[in-house]
């Protein structure tokens, strides 16, 4: 099931309210009822959709929730995990920066950031001149301040500026 299936299984407040029943204990019909307020007819329409969406079962005559269709759903909406970097440490510090193509805000430890910039140069072709405006607009596809990030860049050595043509070193 994916995160929209369970989203619009659980869209319904009889149906919402009647599988937290089930997650917290209840264990029959009657139960839920009792636990949710809501009337039996009601409690056992919500039943059948939860057992036909595979979020409810029934063991014998005891109910059980399926608490794995969330994590499952979750992880079947992610997409496949692609590294930004080979090697694992540097990876894991790119992670921690940049979400879904973006930098999300500036490492404070030197180190750190130079891992960042070292990724973010890649953007730019080896012996390639550029325009300042084309490394701004290049720069904005990472973060907004693109001027930091383009005086960081030229700081690091990563990227040389002779009269606003930029390359990368």
């Amino acid at each position: 099931m994916n995160a929209d299936q369970l989203c619009g299984l659980l869209a319904e407040p009889s149906r919402l309210r009647t599988y937290s029943a089930v997650v917290l204990g209840a264990t029959t019909a009657d139960e839920v009822a009792g636990s949710t307020g809501l009337a039996q007819p009601v409690v056992v329409k919500a039943l059948q959709r939860l057992f036909k969406g595979g979020l409810v079962t029934a063991d014998g005559d005891r109910l059980q929730a399926d608490e794995s269709a969330f994590k499952d759903a979750v992880r079947e909406s992610r997409p496949e995990w692609v590294p930004l970097d080979p090697d694992p440490e540097r990876d894991a510090v790119l992670r921690s920066f940049i979400r879904d193509g973006r930098l999300t805000h500036f490492p404070t430890f030197p180190e750190k950031f130079r891992i960042v910039l070292e990724h973010l140069v890649t953007s730019f072709e080896p012996g390639r001149s550029y325009p300042e405006s084309e490394v701004n607009e290049i720069l904005n596809h990472w973060h907004p301040d693109h001027a930091a990030l383009r005086r960081e860049l030229v700081d690091a050595r990563l990227l040389s500026r002779t009269d606003s043509i930029y390359a990368r070193t």
